[in-house]
């Protein structure tokens, strides 16, 4: 994406769009980084001459390892593969949650860096580069880890900011793997003379943004109010609010709360839910049909029938999804779903409804009186979703921006490089100038209790 920042100016134009499909190796699921790479390179040759900057963001958690010389000891795994299955019980066996969460702050997902390193063989590794970092060494030589997708790795310590050498001392994982923290804002360096001369742009900084997509897209959040909460809803629903501390409650680690790094020291407290993985999943099981048709279709079934806990580990690896939709509500005592209507309906109701019960906990935890929800990502574009969620949680919903994790980025450079002032600012920019839509609570909410407390989200 490239942006434009200025005075009552915000403006995105695609450059390059790219799939990014995971390979299986032997068992073993990877990310195709060189591809990936290669691809950045693409963008920035098609990219308009005179950029000021280039900021690189991406999903959290997934790591390649450099040996002594700098060079990559092998694909990126992916964290959706099997390889930490077990290990994340097995920590907290020995380590013991209240050390664990007390440390990090961080929900207990089995995919956690932390996890990830436990199960991976460190002997030749030098350097653990996140995703996002690591595609920025290649552009410019320069190592380090951003600290907001440094805060989902488990091992950055919630309460002070640093790498936690109790954590790493525990687990026997070598504290030189982990590289000095970078801010967002801050200029990594600018793009190698080879790279520079293979791109055509020179010597372009590169500035550290928000490098986890989810610090980025909560900071171009369109909040005309503190008392809002988010979902970034792509692949993952990411369902919060925004802090100033975090919150160590034995009542938050109870509830699987993670405290996440954020743009300007803001702490992203939330939790992860499955989200639209579910939806994509059962489409490429499908062929790839119409959505909007499917969506229409969808509409018009009956809701809160058949119902699911998308949170339930059985959804997290690729695979048939419906056919395991369908065993998930025989087994729950629901009715399986009528067709590819009914499972995308079944799909949303369960969305919504996880959506409310996370936000309703969001509130409690954190004594935040919520009094709107922004929804952004890609999940702003799916009306149904965004009006159930509404139904459901009894808040107004404000949809959008969709593209909120590049504007949260370009923010990011704008700002570091004097374009735009603080978080407020770049807030009050989105709100003037993206469009968003509405949608107000129907007065149902009396319904989404009861199927909550049916399928054992609510007492």
């Amino acid at each position: 994406m490239a942006g434009r920042v200025g005075s009552g100016v915000l403006e995105l134009d695609e450059v390059r769009r790219f799939p990014n499909r995971p390979v299986r190796v032997n068992g073993t699921l990877h990310w195709d980084i060189l591809g990936l790479y290669g691809n950045v390179l693409d963008g920035l040759r098609d990219a308009p001459a005179g950029l000021a900057s280039v900021g690189i963001d991406s999903w959290a958690v997934d790591y390649g390892l450099l040996d002594a010389g700098g060079t990559l000891l092998g694909n990126p795994v992916h964290y959706r593969d099997a390889r930490t299955d077990g290990v994340m019980d097995r920590v907290r066996a020995e380590l013991g949650d209240d050390l664990l969460y007390g440390a990090s702050g961080l929900q207990f997902l089995p995919f956690n860096t932390i996890y990830q390193l436990v199960a991976d063989d460190l002997s030749r590794a030098s350097t653990m580069l996140l995703v996002p970092d690591l595609l920025a060494y290649w552009l410019t030589g320069e190592v380090g880890a951003e600290r907001t997708n440094a805060s989902t790795t488990g091992l950055l310590d919630v309460r002070d900011g640093t790498w936690s050498g109790d954590l790493l001392a525990r687990l026997g994982i070598p504290a030189t793997l982990l590289p000095q923290l970078r801010e967002p804002g801050s200029v990594i360096g600018t793009l190698r003379p080879d790279v520079a001369a293979e791109t055509g742009h020179g010597a372009l900084p590169v500035t550290a943004v928000g490098s986890h997509d989810t610090a980025s897209a909560v900071a171009a959040v369109p909040a005309t109010t503190d008392r809002f909460a988010y979902i970034s809803c792509g692949t993952w629903s990411l369902v919060g609010v925004e802090l100033d501390a975090p919150v160590l409650t034995e009542a938050s680690r109870k509830a699987n709360f993670t405290n996440e790094g954020g743009v300007d020291g803001t702490v992203r407290y939330l939790r992860n839910v499955m989200g639209l993985w579910l939806l994509q999943e059962s489409l490429r099981a499908w062929g790839n049909p119409d959505l909007p048709a499917l969506l229409a279709e969808a509409a018009d079934v009956p809701g809160l029938r058949s119902l699911i806990d998308p949170d339930d580990p059985e959804f997290l690896p690729p695979g048939d999804m419906p056919s395991r939709i369908a065993a998930h509500c025989r087994r729950r005592g629901f009715p399986e779903p009528a067709g590819r209507a009914g499972t995308v309906r079944c799909i949303l109701d369960s969305l919504a409804l996880a959506h409310r019960v996370t936000l309703r906990q969001a509130a409690a935890l954190s004594a935040v009186d919520i009094e709107v929800v922004h929804l952004v990502g890609g999940g702003s574009r799916n009306d149904l979703l965004c009006r159930l969620t509404a139904e459901a949680s009894g808040l107004p919903v404000v949809a959008g921006p969709v593209e909120a994790t590049a504007l949260g980025n370009v923010l990011a450079q704008a700002r570091a490089h004097g374009a735009v002032g603080g978080l407020a600012e770049a807030r009050a920019l989105v709100a003037a100038t993206q469009h968003v839509r509405r949608h107000a609570p129907s007065g149902g909410e009396s319904r989404w209790r009861e199927a909550a407390v049916r399928l054992g989200l609510e007492t």
